[in-house]
């Protein structure tokens, strides 16, 4: 038997606390996903966050990011309230990497202007020149602890770029400027093995030089259990497990597997 719940150390720099959200309200449609949900994260913990579709993973994050509002409850960043702070203001504070690789990127611009783009995130705009030699030398370097040669290739469009090395530029990309929180919105999904490997890797990398704070949703278990010091799975809204730790550490694959066929049946049992 799995354990259901354990209480995350340190302070908290991510806090969801009596979210409600109900989609199609008065339809036939309704669905009162979130009632009374909460949810913390701690300063410099690297949270996996798993469940089947529908569980409530991609509203979370939305949420989180601004795309979605709650009918109710507050969502704190540091201590500061931004339930109504706009997507794009959020922005400078949280990064998120998407499933699709064309989306963490701008395919139509170069290599160069992509991380020209990125470096000036939040900031005032003057008549300066945005490129200069010493920015290019900067970007070169950065583009080297990617391993994949891009540093050479300033001049190419992101949109020539396979789908492993555009999630890893991403990566670079959404980390350039100082963020509190990093979200990995199922960034290796749509990448073939060999590149999802190396894209985690980069990941974990980066994670451990900026110390970054991330919650990371995943559907392969494999990675939830190999990366990460908490993992939390979800299910109609709710957190169905939550473990971080010794307790993460002694999982295996099966438990997880487990935990998914019992609440397969417990569905079945109440229909």
């Amino acid at each position: 038997m799995l354990p259901e719940r354990r209480s995350e150390r340190g302070t908290p720099l991510l806090e969801m606390r009596h979210i409600d959200k109900t989609f199609n309200r008065g339809s036939v449609s309704e669905l009162k996903l979130f009632q009374d949900f909460h949810f913390s994260v701690a300063q410099g913990c690297f949270v996996c966050m798993i469940g089947s579709n529908g569980s409530g993973k991609t509203t979370l994050l939305n949420l989180l990011c601004g795309g979605e509002e709650p009918d109710s409850g507050e969502i704190l960043l540091g201590g500061k309230n931004i339930t109504r702070v706009p997507e794009h203001l959020r922005s400078r504070r949280i990064g998120r990497v998407f499933q699709d690789p064309a989306l963490g990127t701008c395919p139509q611009l170069t290599i160069l202007e992509n991380l020209s783009l990125a470096d000036h995130k939040g900031k005032r705009y003057g008549l300066s020149r945005g490129i200069n030699r010493k920015t290019i030398d900067e970007y070169r370097s950065k583009l080297e602890l990617l391993k994949l040669g891009l540093e050479n290739q300033l001049d190419l469009p992101v949109a020539s770029l396979s789908g492993g090395q555009r999630q890893a530029l991403a990566l670079l990309v959404c980390t350039m400027t100082p963020i509190d929180l990093l979200i990995l919105d199922e960034h290796t999904a749509a990448l073939d093995p060999s590149s999802s490997k190396n894209v985690m890797e980069m990941t974990l990398r980066f994670v451990r030089e900026k110390h970054l704070t991330v919650l990371m949703v995943t559907h392969n278990l494999r990675f939830a259990l190999a990366y990460g010091d908490r993992l939390v799975m979800m299910h109609h809204g709710r957190l169905v497990l939550d473990v971080c730790d010794g307790e993460k550490d002694a999982l295996e694959l099966r438990d997880l597997t487990a935990r998914f066929n019992e609440i397969s049946v417990e569905e079945v049992d109440n229909l």
